[in-house]
């Protein structure tokens, strides 16, 4: 059997108290196995982007428990999650949160600088398809550009797994089938496990595991027996 890269049980989040209190999770339980892309599914408000938050170590459950690999996180300090989102993670967001004084280059740098054995800006940058475009600022690139910088960014430190959070939500279809393809291409040359949080249902298509989402639990979970390559997606 494929190592886990993540498991969790009987994950709840709960934000307020008594009757105005939000139950974002209602005891979650899975277990996914390293090297696939999982796209989690569902409406806003479902529950998917606090588990993907758990998962980041950049919030904490209120009951349950949750691995990575064989470290559990929910037990880690502060300073250990710290550590956890630098050594092993990359995270890619719906705005690209790219610095605009700074060209693509120099953005991915930012990244380089504190990683332990980083690639190059450049090595990044080209892997997404941007070797032509290191000096360009992001005012002078499309939204698309912008977004595969954010993902060359992520990828700059080699994690061993992507978190992405509505990553194609403010591209068009071209743009965004493009995106998943930099996203599909990774997980394929690299191994990188990708986890992508999306309403968008078509997105499922290219993933290895689809778990849908509703009123904070998990609703199915399924893989996918035939893959599509990102640019046949049906937007």
């Amino acid at each position: 059997m494929a190592e886990s890269a993540y498991r969790a049980e009987g994950l709840t989040r709960t934000y307020g108290e008594g009757a105005s209190a939000v139950h974002a999770l209602r005891g979650v339980d899975l277990d996914l196995p390293a090297g696939e892309i999982v796209v989690l599914l569902g409406p806003s408000g479902s529950g998917k982007s606090t588990l993907l938050n758990i998962l980041g170590g950049l919030d904490r459950p209120s009951t349950g428990r949750a691995w990575f690999r064989d470290r559990e996180l929910t037990a880690m300090t502060d300073r250990q999650l710290t550590r956890y989102r630098r050594d092993h993670l990359g995270f890619i967001f719906q705005f690209y949160n790219l610095m605009p004084s700074l060209t693509a280059e120099e953005n991915v740098e930012l990244v380089t600088e504190i990683a332990r054995d980083p690639m190059t800006p450049a090595e990044a940058l080209a892997l997404v398809g941007l070797e032509e475009r290191l000096g360009h600022f992001p005012s002078q690139m499309s939204g698309g550009e912008q977004q595969r910088v954010a993902i060359a960014r992520a990828v700059a430190k080699k994690p061993d797994v992507l978190l992405c959070d509505e990553p194609t939500g403010a591209l068009d279809s071209t743009t965004g089938r493009e995106v998943l393809g930099v996203l599909q291409h990774l997980n394929q040359t690299l191994g990188t496990t990708v986890l992508i949080v999306t309403h968008a249902a078509a997105t499922a298509a290219m993933a290895d595991r689809v778990i849908r989402f509703a009123d904070g639990a998990i609703r199915s979970e399924e893989r996918n027996s035939h893959k599509l390559p990102a640019g046949e997606i049906e937007w």
